[in-house]
């Protein structure tokens, strides 16, 4: 289980195929990879600033991992999220499991990423026509994460 944070760009097909590399017990992988918009709320996007806790959000995301990894069972589950100054079009955040059996792998996979949108201690801000602006938390965030309680 990985959990990385950082400012570089990432090959997702390359973190894909590592979840499965050498584990001959992977029976399912399941990737999703987050990119920056050129659009968000009817307005255009010119790119967007991610800030963070350095440990802080490390720790939020290890203790989502280990929640997905008490409710299903996995093999293994990697997340990287990306901080920083992005542009349109660039990966954001990269979640990947990998099981014996696709519906965990699926399941878990669906759980970790709407549990990255309202635990994990980040804060985004737009750049837009009208200036800056902070990206708020989403009802429909909050909804996705109830389904799993």
């Amino acid at each position: 289980m990985a959990i990385r944070v950082q400012t570089e760009t990432f090959d997702a097909g390359q973190m894909l195929n590592a979840l499965h590399a050498e584990q001959l017990g992977v029976g399912a992988v399941v990737g999703f990879v987050g990119y920056v918009r050129d659009f968000n709320d009817g307005q255009e996007v010119a790119g967007m600033l991610l800030e963070h806790y350095p440990g802080m959000t490390e720790k939020a995301l290890q203790k989502i991992v280990d929640e997905a990894s008490e409710r299903w069972p996995l093999i293994t589950a990697d997340v990287l999220h990306r901080v920083g100054k992005l542009e349109p079009g660039e990966p954001i955040v990269f979640v990947g499991v990998s099981s014996a059996h696709r519906q965990a792998a699926f399941e878990a996979c669906h759980f970790i990423i709407d549990y990255l949108k309202t635990r994990a201690p980040f804060w985004k801000q737009e750049d837009t026509p009208d200036g800056p602006r902070w990206v708020d938390a989403r009802d429909m965030d909050a909804e996705a994460m109830r389904r799993w309680r």
